[in-house]
């Protein structure tokens, strides 16, 4: 199953949901003191391995971070290749004032936004399927 391609009938079903808690973004040179499963996501890059996880998380392992964030998933099951579907939310969103870091994953884009701003984000977001 590929997913979604078309992005009028993603727009109309996407559906965000906003999954409860406060998440931050950190980084760590190695995983080996961090528990995979205490981990939403992470991704390797040159500089360092980028960890998304719970701020309580975050707190316990006495990492550093700077801005609390709220998790928005697209439930609609959106195909990789995908065109213009992260292009239409960010815009709406940045329009808004609203800064968002998405992570495009299998069957979901996640969407990060300010914790100050996921009521606005959400309305913006369930815009799209009126």
């Amino acid at each position: 199953m590929s997913g979604e391609k078309d992005l009028k009938q993603l727009l109309k079903s996407m559906k965000p949901e906003h999954i409860s808690g406060d998440y931050v973004f950190c980084k760590v040179a190695n995983l080996e003191n961090v528990n995979l499963n205490e981990v939403e996501m992470f991704f390797r890059e040159k500089e360092a391995i980028t960890l998304i996880l719970k701020k309580e998380i975050a707190e316990i392992l006495k990492l550093e971070y700077s801005v609390i964030m709220a998790w928005i998933t697209l439930t609609v099951h959106s195909s990789l290749e995908a065109v213009g579907l992260t292009a239409a939310f960010s815009k709406a969103l940045s329009e808004n004032g609203i800064s968002c870091n998405v992570v495009a994953a299998f069957y979901h884009d996640h969407i990060f936004v300010n914790k100050n701003d996921i009521e606005k984000a959400m309305e913006i977001l369930n815009a799209f399927s009126n």
